[in-house]
């Protein structure tokens, strides 16, 4: 289990100075220290070692797996690797954990001294992105306890030693002072598991601790944590864990594929979401908060920038159908983007239609529901079929125009004003059903008001 902390403050007065410890389970298929299965939902206990069930003699072994994302989790928030680490039994005794000690790192854990920059719009500006960042003090790796299941008809607790799996639970330490001066005594909030009630018992424990400091009462220190120099001690049966920054200082006689090998992780390490968005704003030109919809959608900065490379058209302008149309309907039928039934090649197809004059933006929209509605006919398809394509004939539109000026004659009279044209130009696309190239139509109103 990786466990990263961190801590921030607010602006007050009193200000709080919150520090998270965050239990996370790796993503593996066997235990960190074990060879048993790791799989959710299994019935309890049958997922057991003898290691994990503390029988006596029996010694960990630990998961190369989990080493290596330990370390690719700590390259992702920029943390020193420590070549060399140690293992510590943390003592405790209670029905969860029959050895009576966790295997941790306290002493020296694998990645420390790292910085999480994150980024959020303005609550007055939505277009000013503001970064901010974090520190993260250590990521340990760390053996799960059990998980207690109390069953309160029979007033029993009882013990699943597969492990607490499947779980991100978070410990918020926090304290509130002024600033300049030394930290306020903390508390410790323990086993929350949302990010929502993380944050309002965070809120809520500042203002408590703010309302007995200002009415002069003391704040207690309850937290549940262990004293280092009582609780914890070296785990003699495992040797350091060591971990190389690249090929070249293997020692000789190592077999590279069951070395972590820093650099090889670091090669492997995707783009990281705040990556994404500053590359997708750098090169497509578009906002911030777009960056921030494609990113967090799955598989929509996909569908964009495939959708971009088969199509002619601004990306400023392409942006709105992916975040507004597609997503808007993929958003109503709670659907993946990965089930969309429209393409980027037959969306690309669409919007080549409307940049090359060949559609309305108002028939383009009823083409795109079309397509969603039939989930295969192109969008040419669709336009010759439902006849969407725009009118370009001189002839047609000038009689079309010649008609509409005919019967308003108050408006002609009023020509000079632009709001007077757009209701002209507005009653011959409704002669026309939307279809009438909106500069011609300009351009022989004005011709026949002049």
């Amino acid at each position: 289990m990786a466990r990263s902390r961190f801590r921030g403050c607010a602006s007050q007065q009193l200000v709080g100075v919150v520090g998270l410890e965050v239990h996370a389970q790796i993503n593996s298929n066997t235990k960190l220290f074990s060879g048993s299965p790791v799989r959710f939902s299994a019935p309890p206990n049958s997922l057991v070692s003898f290691f994990d069930a503390s029988l006596p003699g029996t010694l960990p072994m630990l998961n190369r797996r989990c080493v290596e994302a330990a370390v690719m989790t700590g390259l992702a928030l920029n943390c020193t690797i420590n070549k060399k680490s140690y293992f510590d039994r943390k003592h405790y005794f209670y029905a969860d954990l029959p050895a009576g000690y966790q295997i941790t790192q306290q002493r020296k854990p694998i990645a420390v001294d790292g910085v999480l920059t994150y980024s959020y719009f303005g609550e007055k500006k939505r277009s000013q992105m503001i970064r901010k960042s974090v520190q993260i003090k250590q990521i340990q790796l760390e053996q799960d306890s059990g998980k207690s299941l109390h069953d309160d008809d029979r007033s029993q607790t009882l013990i699943d030693l597969n492990r607490a799996e499947g779980q991100l639970r978070v410990d918020a330490n926090v304290s509130v002072h002024r600033p300049g001066e030394p930290l306020g005594i903390r508390t410790e909030v323990k086993n929350i598991n949302s990010i929502r009630y993380l944050a309002r018992a965070i809120d809520y424990e500042i203002q408590r601790q703010i309302d007995a400091v200002q009415s002069g009462r003391a704040v207690q220190n309850e937290t549940r944590a262990y004293d280092s120099k009582s609780g914890f001690m070296p785990e003699p049966n495992l040797p350091a864990l060591i971990v190389y920054e690249d090929n070249a200082s293997l020692p000789t006689g190592i077999d590279p594929s069951q070395a972590v090998v820093v650099q090889k992780i670091k090669d492997r390490l995707p783009e990281l979401p705040g990556v994404k968005r500053d590359r997708l704003v750098q090169t497509y030109g578009i906002l911030p908060e777009h960056s921030f919809t494609l990113v967090n959608e799955d598989g929509l900065m996909e569908y964009f920038e495939t959708l971009m490379k088969t199509t002619q058209r601004e990306p400023r302008k392409v942006i709105g159908w992916v975040t507004n149309e597609l997503l808007g309907h993929l958003k109503q039928r709670d659907m993946s983007v990965s089930q969309s039934p429209i393409s980027p090649a037959h969306l690309a197809e669409l919007l080549k239609l409307q940049e090359t004059g060949r559609i309305s933006s108002s028939a383009a929209k009823q083409v795109f529901q079309e397509m969603w509605r039939s989930g295969g006919k192109t969008a040419w398809q669709i336009v010759q079929e439902q006849e969407l394509g725009l009118v370009h004939d001189s002839a047609q539109l000038h009689s079309i125009c010649q008609k509409v000026v005919d019967s308003h004659p108050d408006e002609v009279s009023a020509l000079n004003s632009k709001k007077v044209l757009n209701k002209l130009i507005g009653l011959v696309q409704k002669e026309t059903k939307g279809r009438a190239d909106p500069v011609l139509v300009k351009e022989i109103l004005q011709q026949m008001t002049q």
